[in-house]
């Protein structure tokens, strides 16, 4: 893959490596935001021929002998994380510092190099920690965003300590901070906002029960808040733009989950301000591993729909249109069926 460019084309199908591997028919995948930056060539020395794609559902069809907790023909959703269960970091739901972590479909930015979901078949390695089994009333739909999304703007609400009547507010009304508005509403806050520039995601942010903002107008969160600001800013952008943005709408001795990925090297804000304000910072990178039984379960009864915010569903064939949509932002979440 390069620059601005990605291209179907025939491989080597898979085959199982380790006796901790499975083999997995997929059935549908999905096109990530992180997935822009190797696209739009923001990340130097990303391999090219890498197979993209770390959000994705399938049917097992073979497992290596130590793979006790699947059987082929189950459904299942995979983690974008691969760890290997076991370690220290692991055993404390740190599976991001696992030292054999990976990511799938992501060159060697995350570990070393794991073929990914925009595929037609995937060698998923620590089966037993990297799958979750699907549930026979929820669809492949409701469940894909589990591996990777959903479990982000989850995780931001979680490590925010949220509690019942508090202000939200998300910078960034894409597919993360969406979520991330969509299970802060499970904690019954006052208000949640979602501060976005694009009208077409504005309305996908009212729909699933958040108030939309642009960036230039915020006043109405102060006014609601009086004058305070919110008790919680989710940051799912990454730009320095949107970090500034968040820091302005906290309260003091509030809460800045940034959810976004960053990529600077800078410090882009007045230390000496968040001292006196008391501000507490969290960054998230997503645990799919930690909540994705979790989650799951809250879909399976009703409590989330993430399928929502899908606004095209196109063959994988069409891989090549589907990324230009979704970089113009014509898209807001597009799903791929091989």
């Amino acid at each position: 893959m390069r620059p601005g460019q990605i291209r179907l084309k025939d491989v080597e199908a898979p085959k199982l490596l380790f006796p901790t591997d499975a083999l997995v028919k997929v059935t549908l995948t999905s096109i990530c935001g992180t997935d822009l930056h190797p696209y739009r060539g923001q990340l130097p020395g990303f391999s090219a021929g890498t197979i993209m794609g770390h959000e994705f559902t399938g049917v097992v069809v073979a497992v290596g002998d130590a793979v006790a907790k699947h059987k082929v023909g189950q459904r299942v959703v995979a983690s974008d994380l691969i760890a290997c269960g076991t370690c220290w970091y692991c055993r404390r739901s740190l599976s991001y510092h696992c030292s054999s972590v990976s990511l799938f479909g992501y060159g060697q930015v995350v570990g070393s190099y794991t073929p990914g979901g925009q595929s037609e078949l995937v060698r998923v390695p620590f089966a037993d920690t990297t799958l979750f089994s699907i549930p026979d009333t929820v669809s492949d739909e409701e469940a894909l965003f589990v591996g990777d999304i959903l479990s982000t703007g989850y995780a931001c609400i979680h490590k925010a300590s949220l509690v019942e009547g508090d202000t939200v507010a998300v910078v960034g009304g894409g597919p993360v901070g969406l979520m991330a508005a969509m299970c802060a509403r499970l904690l019954r806050p006052a208000n949640v906002y979602v501060v976005e520039p694009n009208p077409k995601r504005q309305l996908v942010a009212r729909e699933i029960g958040a108030i939309p903002l642009s960036p230039d107008e915020v006043e109405p969160l102060f006014e609601s808040t009086h004058r305070r600001g919110a008790d919680t800013v989710v940051e799912a952008v990454g730009s320095q733009e949107a970090f500034q943005l968040a820091l302005r709408l906290v309260r003091p001795a509030g809460t800045v989950v940034c959810a976004g990925a960053h990529h600077s090297r800078a410090m882009p804000f007045d230390l000496e301000d968040a001292f006196a304000r008391e501000l507490s910072l969290r960054f998230v990178v997503g645990n799919p591993l930690a909540y994705g039984k979790q989650l799951l379960q809250l879909i399976e009864q009703g409590s989330l729909k993430p399928a929502k915010i899908i606004t095209h569903r196109l063959p994988l064939a069409q891989v090549e249109q589907a990324y230009r949509l979704f970089a113009a932002q014509e898209a807001l979440k597009v799903v791929l069926t091989p």
